[in-house]
């Protein structure tokens, strides 16, 4: 049987439908874009040797390549573990759930620009980060450029994407470095075509007069000031029939592919690691931001390009605010520190809380507390495996933790359920759950009454909090915060803790 009456047979029909977009991606020509191009430079394309090696042809691009960064990309790789099959796929299931959603006369066309390079003062830049949507459907790694994706011809079964960069900018370049010119964007990110950005509004309007009954999908809110002002003019005839993609780009990230599973894994024992190291390192007294220099230096020698999000880093009684990312004061004997830090590895993020204590010894009241919340997040990450929604996992948690603060008398035993839920929600003023990816709240848009879905990658980080200013409780429990978080996917019968390598058994602190 030949490979192709073999796809047929193996292949369910939507995995043939992308395999025939692959292909038919891979044999389209680049020379046939709307209107006459002067002639660009070629690109030169990444190869490889007979013998396997890198060979060392120069190409002009913004971003890794195999060729140039090896010890990073393996061949045919776009970004970090991610190839470029893998992005055409992502583009092509974007706009099959687009079709599905319209009529079928309908035609899509979707606009989707990146972060511009920002400064936090004249001439010197922040760390680029791109769009996570511009990033996931293209792999696109460089700032200002614009993805556009729309229909072909008369079937709207057909797509085309394009990548629009900046022109040449000699000056820019000795700054910046170099950019991928509009000829290399193609072999770089396996779209169809590149243009320079000054000719997006043409094209969008020689789009416009080949496809009728467009319906345009674009950020409501403009990523990017300079692009939306090319634009303006377009856009102001067509908010009509304007929408966000957002929630249909989200409705594809929430659940993992195998690939972004593998590198969850690795960004989740990274974040692990690390933490576990620096406990593994804390002396008394210490100050909050050596720690943070200390799981910063940890998460980037394991191979992460740098924290995920600005740590929380918080000794005592600063552990009750939940967001303490000042990370500037002191850890005295005696106390507690809590530590939220995650690394961001090849574009996706880890997310882990731990709680221990600087002098190696917990308080009576701290253990109390600690193994409560303990056992509050074991129950609450063993009832992931049935795949409830995110709400659901929330209201367990509230009514096993306010179980728990009754056992220890701090909340009274004559409360009904829903009032013990009420109470315990006062000591853990946050949800216990959010998706994990590419960002640390990752796909925000997927409603928390959504059952959880194989291959969706959540957090579960119960917490508890008393304030030193809260009479009613006994005083051993007074100023002490404790969160445990970890990282948890969501598999067909089962779940996997993805920052188990970082314990949290009170005594093995």
């Amino acid at each position: 049987m030949n490979f192709v009456k073999r796809l047929r047979v193996e292949f369910p029909s939507f995995e043939r439908k992308v395999f025939q977009y692959y292909i038919k991606r891979l044999t389209s020509s680049s020379s046939n874009s709307i209107g006459e191009k002067e002639k660009r430079k070629e690109y030169v394309l990444p190869s490889f040797s007979e013998d396997g090696n890198f060979s060392k042809q120069s190409t002009h691009s913004g971003q890794p390549t195999p060729s140039s960064h090896p010890h990073i990309l393996r061949k045919g790789e776009v970004t970090g573990g991610i190839i470029k099959e893998e992005y055409i796929n992502r583009q092509f299931r974007l706009m099959d759930l687009l079709n599905k959603k319209g009529s079928k006369k309908d035609h899509h066309i979707v606009i989707l620009p990146g972060m511009p390079r920002r400064y936090m003062i004249d001439k010197i830049p922040f760390l680029f980060r791109q769009d996570t949507d511009m990033l996931y459907l293209s792999g696109c790694l460089e700032p200002d450029c614009v993805l556009v994706l729309h229909t072909v011809g008369n079937s709207s079964g057909n797509y085309k994407a394009l990548i629009f960069t900046p022109p040449y900018d000699p000056s820019k370049e000795l700054w910046d470095g170099p950019r991928t010119s509009p000829s290399g964007a193609p072999n770089i990110w396996g779209v169809n075509e590149g243009l320079p950005i000054p000719e997006l509004p043409r094209y969008l309007s020689s789009v416009e007069k080949e496809l009728h009954s467009l319906n345009v999908y674009h950020h409501t809110d403009p990523l990017n000031l300079e692009i939306h002002n090319l634009l303006k003019d377009w856009f102001s005839m067509r908010s009509r029939n304007m929408q966000s993609p957002k929630e249909f780009i989200h409705a594809l990230r929430v659940v993992k592919s195998p690939a972004e599973i593998n590198l969850m894994r690795e960004t989740c024992r990274i974040s692990a690691e690390s933490i576990k190291a620096t406990i593994s390192g804390c002396r008394v007294p210490t100050y909050e931001h050596h720690l943070y220099a200390t799981v910063d230096y940890h998460c980037r020698m394991r191979g992460a390009e740098y924290l995920a999000y600005p740590p929380v880093i918080a000794g005592g009684s600063r552990a009750n605010i939940i967001h303490n990312i000042s990370n500037n004061n002191i850890v005295h004997p005696g106390e507690l520190v809590l530590m939220d830090a995650g690394s961001e590895f090849r574009g996706y993020s880890g997310d882990v809380t731990r709680v221990w204590p600087v002098s190696k010894e917990f308080t009576p009241g701290q253990r109390d507390l600690y193994e409560a919340v303990l056992d509050v997040q074991k129950h609450t990450i063993a009832a992931c495996a049935e795949r409830p929604s995110l709400n659901q996992l929330f209201t367990l948690m509230c009514s096993r933790l306010g179980s728990a603060l009754q056992e220890l008398c701090i909340l009274p035993k004559s409360l009904s359920d829903s009032q013990l839920s009420r109470a315990a929600y006062g000591f853990c003023p946050h949800h216990v759950s959010h998706y994990l990816g590419m960002d640390v709240h990752d796909t925000p848009l997927i409603p928390k009454s959504n059952n959880i879905s194989v291959g969706s990658i959540i957090t579960v980080e119960p917490g508890v909090y008393i304030s030193e200013k809260n009479t009613a409780v006994d005083p051993r429990y007074l100023g002490i915060g404790i969160r445990l978080e970890d990282d948890v996917l969501i598999c067909d019968d089962c779940v996997e803790v993805l920052t188990n390598a970082c314990p949290k058994h009170p005594d093995e602190n």
